[in-house]
């Protein structure tokens, strides 16, 4: 997967599978990037996709 195909759904659907969505989205409010990533790896959400939400993240800065 590339930038191009991203596709949030499918990480959020793994996050939920975990039952992890809201630490996720605690993780994202909180600009915690070491959280997010791993729960994206608990999620086993692939390396090259963690890499491009944590890109996102840090892009935003502050704008989410």
């Amino acid at each position: 997967m590339d930038e191009s195909d991203f596709e949030g759904t499918l990480v959020l659907e793994k996050l939920a599978g975990i039952q992890k969505l809201d630490e996720f989205f605690e993780a994202i409010d909180a600009d915690d990037l070491v959280a997010a990533g791993k729960l994206m790896r608990a999620a086993q959400i692939d390396a090259a996709t963690i890499q491009i939400v944590l890109r996102k993240m840090t892009d935003a800065d502050g704008e989410h």
